[in-house]
């Protein structure tokens, strides 16, 4: 996909690419998570210098919605610093020098276009694919950015999760393209 025109290089932004979804024994284990991890080095090495990285983290307080999930959810009610929630060494040894965490599913926010810019390119991969990867590529195309979804860079809850998050953001065309 070319870039659009007034808009930079795109950047590539790593959705939660941490233990909690890489764990098999964890209850949020994307099962194809490893599969990523080949997709995602190639796709750091083409946007070299122009890569975020991103982690979920849970929020200090919980409200709203975030009770009855965190009540639901109670073995990821943890500080943000404890070990479940880092990068994979596999990414984090990629040497990506901006990181963004947030305690939300979706990252496009001010601090992702701050880096970006407001209307940014974004190459989207990570995990989950019906989670993050979605609410982060829907935030930022309403936004106004051009949002791509490395399809294969991506993993979902299930494979049928997965390939519903992908038909789900394939609608958006032309401002999310699914590769």
């Amino acid at each position: 996909m070319s870039t659009p025109p007034g808009q930079d290089a795109p950047w590539l932004v790593v959705v939660d690419a941490q233990r909690i979804f890489a764990d098999p024994a964890s209850d949020w284990a994307a099962p194809r998570f490893a599969e990523t991890l080949g997709p995602l080095r190639r796709l750091v090495a083409e946007h070299a210098g122009r890569t975020v990285v991103t982690r979920w983290v849970p929020p200090v307080t919980k409200q709203g919605s975030w009770v009855p999930y965190f009540e639901q959810f109670a073995f990821a009610d943890r500080p943000a610093d404890d070990p479940l929630f880092d990068l994979v060494p596999e990414v984090a040894q990629l040497g990506v020098q901006h990181v963004v965490s947030a305690p939300t599913f979706g990252k496009w926010g001010p601090t992702l276009a701050g880096i970006t810019g407001q209307l940014a390119h974004l190459v989207l991969a990570g995990v989950s694919t019906d989670c993050c990867v979605l609410s982060t590529a829907l935030a930022a195309a309403d936004a106004g950015c051009t949002v791509e979804v490395v399809a294969d860079a991506c993993a979902g809850s299930s494979d049928g999760a997965h390939e519903r998050a992908l038909a789900a953001m394939a609608l958006y065309a032309p401002q999310i393209i699914v590769r």
